[in-house]
């Protein structure tokens, strides 16, 4: 079985690299696919948009489906999705087209982000230690990948789909192949786990604090990811080729701090490590706004990875926590607040910088990201949720109180 494990947590973790490829050859290349399709400023947020709401779709489908199918075949299926989309994306000539290829993008991403995670958060109940920051310091890893590819084509003038096809050919045949070795909990998890996954339910209000977390540490996210090529070029006046640089920054500081995370979490504590990434995180956004030029903007892109990296990795492992018995459905639920964030990042930074400054506009999500300050208790390990003295909520009860939410 500790084989088993350890096969299953190397393919799923390659996995999460191919993920983090695939999104930062979107989102670095933004500009470019605005100029492929002749897509407005004004329109752009639109189709921003469009991709978080139908991966929220997706996610809450995911729900559903992991009841009758294992979380590992949804992600072995999903992730083929993806991949071609991308290349859709970069294929196509005309607007529907790109549509087309966002939507099925959307879609599939969503549920492959649930799938994912919850493969993450069981195999992590599996070996009983935090390895939850390891599996998205490899999509950091495939962030810097994606985006240094991104770099390459754009600095030679390359047109989209040459960019893409080779990528799409490599990583698409071995996700196939790697995909044999995922484990999930129906590999894994103990008879008593799975009777226990029968009579619990997740209630919504104690999954809330984990939701608005999530939600404000995707908001910074999408912030970097969706605007820190324009903000450098059109701001800070870099050329079109260092605008494709802060995102692969973020993503080298994502990966550092991922990479040793997970010791920090054994040794201070979720609650510590999640309060520190804060407070980095919202120093990160005032450097950024306050900063003269490129290389000081770099600094807070920086200060950015190292703060945002540690928050949603560690919010998926308390949602597990919270609800062991239902960890897939809690999961799902709360990575629809995933897009809420992106959802909501996007076109609040755009339109602020349109009727204020984009400098300005950084100082929302600074804000907001130290909201987590609030809620960083919810974090802790829950004894007294189940346990130490306190009853162990009925089913019953649980479907009363939130309608099954």
């Amino acid at each position: 079985m500790t084989h088993v494990l350890r096969r299953g947590r190397g393919s799923l973790a390659f996995s999460f690299l191919v993920q983090g490829v695939a999104f930062a050859l979107l989102v670095t290349r933004i500009p470019a696919i605005q100029d492929r399709y002749g897509v407005s400023d004004a329109l752009l947020p639109a189709f921003l948009a469009a991709v978080p709401i139908l991966a929220g779709v997706g996610s809450v489908t995911t729900e559903r489906l992991v009841k009758r199918v294992r979380p590992s075949r949804l992600l072995r299926w999903s992730q083929p999705v993806v991949l071609l989309s991308l290349l859709g994306v970069g294929a196509g000539e005309r607007m529907v087209e790109l549509g087309v290829a966002l939507a099925a993008f959307g879609l599939a991403v969503g549920v492959l982000d649930a799938s994912m995670n919850m493969l993450g958060v069981s195999l992590q109940r599996s070996y009983g230690r935090s390895i939850m920051l390891s599996f998205h310091a490899a999509y950091s890893l495939g962030g810097i990948v994606g985006a240094s590819l991104a770099w390459v084509g754009a600095h030679w003038h390359l047109a989209l789909w040459v960019s893409y096809l080779p990528v799409v050919l490599v990583l698409l045949p071995a996700v196939l192949v790697g995909s044999r070795w995922y484990v999930d909990d129906r590999d894994a998890g103990s008879v008593a786990e799975e009777k226990d996954a029968e009579g619990q339910a997740v209630v919504f209000k104690w999954l809330l604090p984990l939701c608005l977390v999530m939600t404000v540490a995707y908001i910074g996210d999408s912030t970097v990811s969706n605007w820190s090529a324009k903000y450098l070029q059109d701001v800070l006046g870099s050329s079109e080729q260092m605008a494709t640089v802060p995102y692969n920054v973020y993503m080298v500081t994502t990966l550092l701090g991922r990479a040793i995370g997970d010791l920090g979490v054994r040794r201070f504590g979720a609650v510590a490590v999640v309060r520190g990434g804060a407070l980095v995180a919202a120093g990160g956004f005032a450097v950024v706004a306050a900063a003269p030029g490129a290389w000081v903007g770099m600094l807070g892109f920086t200060l950015l990875g190292l703060g945002l990296c540690v928050l949603v990795p560690q919010t998926f492992a308390a949602a597990g926590r919270l609800f062991p018995g239902a960890s897939d459905a809690a999961v799902a639920r709360l990575n629809v607040f995933n897009y809420v964030g992106f959802l909501i990042g996007s076109p609040l930074v755009g339109a602020l910088g349109d009727l204020w400054s984009y400098r300005g506009a950084m100082l929302v999500p600074m804000v907001l990201v130290l909201v987590t300050l609030v809620y960083a208790r919810s974090f802790a390990p829950q004894p007294d949720r189940y346990g130490g003295g306190h009853e162990r909520p009925r089913t019953a009860d649980v479907g009363r109180g939130s309608n099954g939410l």
